[in-house]
């Protein structure tokens, strides 16, 4: 017997619906919600591991307060108490909250009532300012508020999409995977990507646009200009519903055709394509994500695009708009609390005097915010300079992901009083915490999540909560009873939260807002408990339906219309003859975040398991660089030590660096600390995607490569990093020089028994040396050295780990690193849904499978979540390349 709990995914903005399972062992289960209508049953490598991501290895259990356990009481007393000093003493903008997408909106609603209400003042904000800031500051300037206009549902309605500064494929693998089935049922339908590298979501696109950095402003100014001069102008909407239009267009066409090839690096065939295509369809979607939001030109960027929807009148209808593809599970429901430091709840804002004393009145709040708060980058500048005395951070680990990572490391570290919620013990910022709070994690949280389409979830807890690990909700209401505020704080339950959540979306409301979801203002436990997925908005006396927002021309500006927003197409040009390529950061496939959930799947860190970067051949060349190298990147703020990946996706004169690895799975891999704190002046979001940095190879005395049975600890190598594996620990390794004493190293850092027998060898002349480590028939620890990047086959040795190692035989296959006679090798991991690797793809395509409908057929690789299809097909016809010469 089993009990299934529908809940949703914790990972990206598509907010996919989860059925989970518990058996009587306990043993859980996932699978995709077919009713649910933002993924239909469908899930994307992360999704379909979650299982493998709730163990306790690591977990958070209980306070403390110094490092040492304390009681939830004394955790709390302390946090309320440090804080009403600060505010006695300092004022209240001396307090500030770092929150997270991660949270439910139960959560945040909490946090921010806590904050701006009663604290009195803004100094809440979220990580959410470092992937959507520029959207909500785009939305509000074009719409008159934080609005997505459209529906998942679109993206199967258009002819044509235009994918922006977005690596669907891998990114947000469900939409990728939905917009793929409509090409495949309308071939007709086109797609269109602009990105600096040749991403896999190019696999299914007909025309790739390789913009510069920063160069989209100009491309959708041209655009602009075109549609201007052509049938496609939408002269009565544009009279009917906007403003701005002469002033947009004016500085759209100031540039030539001359202008825009510099400015974009596209040849003027392709940019004319491009208009043409974007003229003649009418139903048009446009999607933009991280790189377009992660700029210092982010919000102009996000008007760019709306301006040409808005010239057309091609938005809020069905199959056409601008849409904001949302970064974290609950981005949204934190913007819809007021979760950035310039909001207020239900989308009204802090500036408006009415607004405020409408939420002061709906809350009795004593001390109302009367300001916008400090965004992300500015507070931890004011945690450096000593404005900010208490800090509580929560689900999120700033010490990774803010820019100029080292120097937030150093504000957290000397700040007067940090507080961390948490689920991990152990992380970069935990660290530096004087007060531990263990928080509940997906499984054990319950409450609500939006989704990229407005669309509203439940999560729904499957798991006890572990040890003393309490909601952060609770957390935070239970500090807000110790300062005093027990009557707006005694909530029970998420459900209450939620109630009120509501009711305050729909308080002197009727219509002007367009977050409204009153009709749940009144909804009690058992409605809650059976809350079905809706889209906002549903004010009171409304019934459930889909909705799609300025079809008729109504915007949320005071007068009722649109805004274009005139924009320069100047790009920031930050590169020097010191730092001469551009950085360009972001997710991989299988990995989210910093790694506190997806690293503790050995599946999903089976595809790309160590920290790299992305460079052209061309690039490498000039630099010395070979594949597989070290690279060392330095910039003004830091410097880290990755791994090269020579490939022709990416464009000449920048790279790519992953933004997920930290100091627990590496050396020397926090990419962020290499990035300025750069931001968009209206939006304060990070200009993540546009660094100035110098790469040179990194030249190691050894390189090493280790599978183990455990994690290994205090690593002395001057680069390493770990990734889990099935049986165990992967680990890359460099050195100095050589090891001088081998078997002794891998006995310190490894935790070998003393009985543990060793087998190995070493060759002077080649400077190659290997050893194993066995106890009974069980594989303890492998460790390859050689001068130069070890050659053998990872997947191949990790299974080792898992075999039985009693006769001398398959020991000494072990040493020599490659299987014995009749044993096959998988090779590195294509997909990893399936665990399927390149060599036996190669091997499925010499038998015959031309296709990767066919791979699939044989090897069941990309048949669930789709994201590894562009890389097989790649196998497929690099196969048939090969056999052709």
């Amino acid at each position: 017997m089993s009990t299934e709990t529908r809940t949703t995914c914790p990972y990206c903005g598509v907010g996919c619906g989860v059925i989970a399972s518990v058996d009587d062992s306990g043993k859980v289960s996932v699978k995709g919600d077919p009713d649910h209508p933002a993924n239909f049953g469908r899930l994307c490598s992360k999704g379909s591991a979650l299982a493998e991501t709730l163990d306790l290895d690591g977990r958070l259990m209980t306070p403390e307060i110094a490092g040492a356990p304390a009681s939830w009481d004394a955790a709390l007393d302390l946090v309320a108490k440090r804080i009403s000093d600060a505010i006695a003493e300092h004022g209240p903008d001396s307090v500030a909250f770092y929150v997270s997408g991660q949270l439910l909106t139960e959560d945040y609603y909490v946090a921010n009532k806590l904050m701006k209400g009663f604290i009195g003042s803004a100094n809440v904000d979220t990580n959410s300012r470092l992937c959507m800031a520029s959207s909500v500051a785009g939305h509000r300037r074009a719409f008159g508020a934080d609005t997505v206009p459209g529906t998942y549902r679109d993206l199967e309605l258009a002819d044509l999409i235009v994918l922006t500064g977005s690596n669907l494929a891998w990114c947000h693998p469900v939409l990728y995977q939905r917009i793929a089935a409509a090409r495949a049922a309308r071939p007709a339908m086109k797609i269109v990507v602009i990105d600096p590298r040749r991403t896999m979501t190019c696999d299914i696109s007909d025309l790739h646009l390789a913009v510069r950095p920063d160069g989209d402003v100009a491309l959708f100014n041209g655009l602009l200009a075109h549609l201007a001069r052509s049938p496609a102008l939408d002269q009565t909407y544009i009279g009917a519903h906007t403003d701005g239009f002469a002033e947009a267009f004016a500085t759209a066409s100031s540039l030539s055709m001359a202008d825009l090839i510099e400015a974009t690096g596209l040849p003027a065939m392709q940019i004319r394509e491009f208009f043409a295509l974007f003229e003649r369809t009418e139903k048009t979607v446009t999607c933009y994500s991280q790189g377009v939001n992660q700029s210092s030109i982010g919000t102009d960027k996000v008007n760019a695009i709306i301006n040409c929807h808005l010239a057309t009148g091609r938005i809020g209808r069905p199959g056409m708009g601008p849409f904001s593809l949302t970064g974290q599970p609950n981005a949204m429901g934190g913007r819809e609390v007021g979760g950035l430091a310039n909001m207020l709840a239900a989308h009204m804002t802090i500036e408006d005097p009415e607004h405020r004393d409408r939420v002061r009145r709906f809350w009795n709040a004593p001390t109302m915010a009367e300001k916008p708060g400090l965004k992300a980058v500015d507070m931890f500048q004011a945690v450096a300079d000593g404005r900010i005395k208490a800090l509580w951070i929560m689900s999120t680990n700033p010490v990774v992901s803010m820019p100029d990572a080292d120097a937030v490391k150093a504000a957290i570290a000397a700040c007067p009083f940090v507080v961390v919620s948490d689920i991990m013990r152990d992380t970069d910022t935990t660290r530096l915490a004087h007060v531990l709070l263990p928080a509940t994690g997906w499984g054990e949280k319950d409450g609500t999540v939006t989704n990229s389409e407005r669309r509203i979830s439940r999560q729904r807890a499957f798991l006890p909560a572990p040890g003393d690990a309490r909601p952060d909700w609770w957390q935070l209401a239970e500090v807000g009873r110790r300062m005093g505020f027990a009557k707006a704080f005694a909530f029970a339950s998420p459900a209450e939260i939620f109630a009120e959540h509501a009711a305050l979306s729909g308080f002197e409301n009727d219509g002007v807002r367009d977050f409204d979801i009153g009709a749940y203002g009144d909804i009690e436990e058992a409605g809650f408990a059976e809350l079905e997925p809706f889209q906002w908005p549903q004010p009171a006396g409304t019934g459930r339906q889909e909705t799609r927002f300025f079809a008729d021309g109504r915007f949320y500006h005071a007068d009722g219309r649109a805004r274009f927003v005139a924009v320069e197409a100047e790009a920031p040009v930050r590169i020097s003859s010191d730092f001469p390529l551009v950085l360009n950061t972001g997710r991989v496939r299988d990995h989210w975040h910093t790694l506190t959930r997806t690293g503790k799947s050995a599946r999903l860190s089976g595809h790309l398991a160590e920290p790299f970067v992305e460079i052209h051949p061309d690039d490498a060349a000039n630099l010395g660089i070979s594949d597989a190298d070290l690279v060392r990147l330095e910039s003004p703020h830091g410097h880290v030590i990755v791994r090269a990946l020579l490939t022709a996706r990416q464009a000449r004169g920048g790279v790519f660096v992953p933004m997920h690895w930290t100091d627990e799975f590496s050396a020397r891999a926090r990419v962020d600390a290499l990035l300025p704190s750069i931001t968009d002046p209206v939006s304060g979001q990070p200009a993540s995607k546009h660094g100035a940095i110098a790469a040179r190879r990194f030249a190691a005395g050894a390189y090493g490569f280790a599978v183990s049975a455990v994690k290994p600890s205090g690593l002395d190598a001057t680069y390493w990093a770990l990734a889990r594996a099935e049986g165990g620990w992967r680990v890359e390794l460099a050195f100095d020089a050589p090891l001088c004493d081998v078997e002794a190293w891998c006995r310190v850092h490894f935790a070998l028994p003393d009985a543990a027998e060793s087998l190995g060898y070493s060759d002077r002349a080649s400077g190659e040396a290997r050893i194993a480590f066995f106890q009974g028939d069980a594989l303890l620890l492998a460790l390859f050295l050689a001068p130069d990047p070890v050659s053998v086959s990872r997947n191949w040795a990790i299974a080792q780990l898992s075999e039985p190692h009693a006769d001398s035989r398959t020991r000494f296959a072990v040493v020599a690193g490659r299987p014995g006679a009749g044993r096959s090798d998988p090779g590195a991991t294509v997909c990893s849904c399936f665990s399927v690797g390149v060599n036996q793809i190669v091997g499925a395509v010499r038998g015959g499978c031309l296709t990767v409908e066919a791979i699939g057929e044989t090897l069941y690789a990309g048949t669930n979540c789709g994201s590894c299809r562009a890389e097989i097909r790649g196998i497929i016809d690099g196969c048939q390349v090969a056999a052709a010469e």
